[in-house]
């Protein structure tokens, strides 16, 4: 009996295009586990020029060279090393000005013959600017004239041509992330320093965003005192449109809570609501919330609570704020 679903021995080959790709990683791999030797003192001096730099890290590189440069560039300032790219052509034509003696140039160029690049080396020696040579050719122009030369050398393009830059233009992002993460380390930059530098990503708003950024406070805040009647709450839950009030006693401290939850729970009780004040229908000692607080620490009380909102009170337990689930939504922080 035959199965429709049994796979033929074709389907089970390797199609030109999977041998092609597994062919192209297996190189690049290869170019990458060449660096792990060139690792060493050279490496070491790079890094100490890029810690030592009092300013800032100017990228250089044409074409594909260019691309890896910006990405290098993109990444060091992310990870607390300031630093920028500067088109070697435009540098020629006023962009030069962009640079000082005080910045480390990390140049790009696989052969280290880049005329744009090397019309600048006299330049740079003039300023005094420290130079970082990437190159895969250790006897070049830019390799030999630079500070301290990275060898980015590959034994062979991925590209079956061996032209175009595939191999080497990932160890360049390679070697340029082995850079970036050695200066985070001996800097000691941590998350908190990571979301300033990411303030509109969701890790930036989890370290950064507080309470105090996006509670309702002053008018907005729902709040009636203890003695207040089941429908003055009522009314001021659905003025201030949070699903919850605020309850404080005569001296403005926190005594409940009333929300949508206890409402519900109310319209279980046999007595006649319109008589009773909400000091009989709340929920006591609610859990609370610091303006200074993060609100991703807001969030977690909220999880760990099974609640869907927070007042926000001061060091006198007085309510200066309220926030719900809808707000931390709102703000990204969920």
């Amino acid at each position: 009996m035959s199965n429709d679903n049994a796979i033929s021995p074709t389907q089970t080959q390797v199609t030109p295009f999977a041998k092609s790709a597994l062919r192209t990683i297996g190189l690049e791999q290869a170019a990458i586990a060449e660096l792990v030797t060139r690792i060493d003192a050279s490496f070491e001096q790079a890094c100490q020029l890029l810690i030592d730099c009092s300013a800032r890290v100017v990228l250089l590189g044409m074409g594909k060279s260019g691309h890896i440069a910006n990405k290098i560039a993109a990444t060091l300032a992310s990870t607390g090393t300031p630093a920028f790219f500067v088109h070697p052509g435009e540098a020629s034509h006023g962009d030069m000005g962009m640079i000082t003696a005080n910045d480390v140039v990390l140049a790009l160029s696989y052969s280290g013959t880049t005329s744009e690049i090397v019309t600048l080396l006299p330049i740079l020696k003039r300023l005094g600017t420290p130079i970082i040579a990437m190159t895969g050719v250790a006897n070049s122009t830019l390799a030999v004239t630079a500070d301290v030369h990275l060898n980015i050398n590959v034994s062979t393009e991925a590209c079956p041509l061996n032209l175009a830059p595939t191999s080497s233009t990932t160890a360049s992002l390679v070697m340029g992330d082995a850079l970036a993460i050695a200066l985070l380390e001996a800097k000691g930059f941590n998350a908190k320093d990571f979301a300033f530098s990411h303030p509109g990503g969701a890790l930036g708003r989890k370290l950064l965003l507080k309470v105090s950024d996006i509670m309702h406070s002053g008018s907005a805040l729902p709040q009636v005192t203890q003695d207040a009647s089941f429908a003055d709450a009522l009314m001021e839950m659905t003025q201030k449109s949070m699903g919850m009030t605020a309850v404080v006693n005569p001296q403005g401290k926190l005594t409940g809570i009333y929300t949508d939850g206890d409402l519900r729970r109310s319209l279980d009780h046999s007595q006649d609501l319109r008589q009773c004040q909400v000091d009989e229908l709340m929920t006591r000692d609610p859990v609370r919330a610091r303006a200074d607080m993060l609100a991703a620490q807001a969030l977690k009380l909220m999880e760990q609570h099974k609640i869907n909102a927070l007042i926000v009170c001061n060091h006198n337990d007085q309510p200066v704020g309220a926030i719900n689930m809808h707000d931390l939504l709102k703000a990204g922080v969920i």
